[in-house]
């Protein structure tokens, strides 16, 4: 069916003033974008866009589906290694079914968030299956979104890790943490590449990538297998780099340079890779991830939440770094609101310097939310709404207080929309949302499902959460008392306390 999508004021450009034009749709492509009269055909079928701003759905980086059903339940004043230290008991004793709830939790607060693809490294125990992609590949597919599906993988646990951490701890809770056990990596690596070949999905899509979780967790030969994969099969790979100064310190002492350079020492940096957050780099780490057609997706929420640092993009874009944006997990974003993930990329980016031209523009964080974070996910011809781009596309009411009056579409959209104005989204052509209602999913029925879930799950858990608890601490102390020695980069703001 060809639409006509009528009156609309369409922004064709972050560095233009959104126009009023007609939209012609067909077969999920954009056909024509004319002055508003100048397309007439009774055959089409015709959608009134009178005070709607349309803009390219956005495009999420990097997030982790199964961090919906864990909404609630990472405590204040957590950092990254506290979090991680417990991550194992708050995505435990999950079924296929809890798989399918949690990324289709995830991929309805996108869509309702004005979203309309995701990068979702998503976490199964013990080794990827089949079974799970595919239940995490059928949300976002019965919500109707775009996505790249990146099994998260690591043949190291924490404990084994971080140089020193193990040794710290007590005997007791050394012997009890020792138990633990990572798959060997050969067994992630035969899982995956199963699953690639065994991939029936629509990949302009539903497609497959990498997601080796941060390098310090992975051995050498488990990064390598990962980097012979992504050349094999020609499919993105995206790893945590440098989110935290206790990475970054931990990785000089382990590999006697910087994580970045180690990751490219093993051939992995390339047009294929993306890092996410990137936070803990200096300036030749930036440069050789731009050398090397390297992606960064920059996930402020986190980065804020688990008081990982500020990410210095202003460096990274002058670098000519592609600079994607993303939500991270809901359960250390709180959500997955990327209009509030660009509204703090552009002010946080203030808080690393007081040259005004050095601030992250609205137009660029825009730009990297969309057509940048597009580029990241692998994905042609969306994250703009140009003729021959795909049909991408959110519908924002001119009508909602965050417009009126309006004056400035793309920096009001930037700084000031929470998601409460987005009206309706389309993917493909095709609308999911539809003033206000989804029309793929329905959310009463999801609700009802995640709330026993979530009880049957924080149930299950529960033991394995309360012997965490020691461990946890341990490690926060740990990991805290390295963050407090002298780096090469800074990425906090200093304090005082008086």
């Amino acid at each position: 069916m060809t639409l006509w999508i009528r009156n609309a004021r369409v922004l064709r450009s972050v560095h233009e003033v959104p126009v009023l034009a007609d939209i012609l749709v067909a077969k999920n492509v954009i056909k024509a974008i004319e002055p508003p009269g100048s397309i007439t055909s009774e055959a089409f079928k015709q959608i009134d866009a009178t005070d709607k701003l349309l803009v390219p759905g956005m495009v999420n980086g990097h997030t982790h589906s199964h961090g919906a059903l864990g909404k609630g339940a990472v405590g204040d004043r957590v950092s990254l290694e506290v979090f991680l230290a417990g991550s194992g008991a708050l995505n435990g004793s999950r079924t296929y079914d809890d798989k399918w709830l949690s990324a289709a939790l995830t991929a309805v607060e996108l869509v309702r968030k004005g979203c309309t693809a995701a990068y979702d490294l998503f976490v199964e125990y013990p080794v990827p299956s089949k079974e799970g992609i595919s239940a995490v590949a059928s949300a976002y597919k019965e919500v109707g979104m775009r996505a790249v599906i990146a099994p998260m993988m690591a043949d190291k646990t924490l404990y084994q890790a971080l140089p020193g951490l193990l040794e710290s701890l007590p005997a007791h809770v050394r012997e009890q943490v020792n138990a633990l056990k990572a798959s060997p990596y050969e067994a992630s690596v035969e899982a995956v590449r199963g699953i690639l070949e065994d991939w029936s999905l629509d990949r302009e899509k539903i497609k497959p990538g990498l997601g080796p979780t941060i390098p310090l967790h992975c051995s050498d030969e488990f990064l390598s297998a990962c980097g012979e994969l992504s050349r094999e099969y020609d499919i993105v790979l995206q790893t945590h780099l440098a989110e935290s100064k206790t990475q970054a310190l931990l990785g000089f002492k382990k590999y006697g340079c910087s994580l970045t350079e180690h990751l490219d020492n093993l051939g992995l940096i390339n047009s294929r890779f993306s890092a996410a957050h990137a936070i803990w780099l200096d300036r030749e780490d930036i440069s050789r991830l731009a050398d090397r057609g390297a992606g960064v997706v920059h996930n402020p929420m986190s980065n804020l939440r688990l008081g990982s640092g500020v990410a210095n993009t202003r460096a990274m874009l002058s670098a000519g770094i592609r600079l994607g944006i993303g939500t991270d997990a809901s359960n250390t974003s709180d959500g997955q609101n990327m209009f509030e993930a660009l509204r703090l990329a552009s002010y946080l980016s203030r808080v690393n310097s007081t040259v005004l031209d050095h601030w992250l523009s609205a137009e660029e964080v825009v730009s990297a939310a969309s057509e940048g974070s597009a580029g990241i996910l692998g994905f042609d011809r969306i994250g703009k709404i140009q003729v021959g781009f795909k049909a991408d596309i959110v519908f924002l009411d001119l009508t909602h207080i965050n417009y009126v009056p309006l004056r400035s579409p793309v920096l009001q959209m930037a700084y000031a929309e929470n998601g409460a104005a987005v009206d309706s989204g389309m993917v493909d052509g095709e609308f999911v949302l539809r003033s206000g209602e989804m029309l793929t999913i329905d959310e009463k029925v999801l609700r009802k499902k995640a709330e026993a879930a979530a009880e049957r799950l924080d149930e299950a858990n529960a033991g394995a959460k309360l012997a965490a608890v020691e461990a946890s601490k341990l490690v926060g102390h740990f990991c805290m008392a390295h963050a407090q020695q002298e780096f090469s980069v800074r990425r906090v703001v200093p304090g005082e306390l008086h």
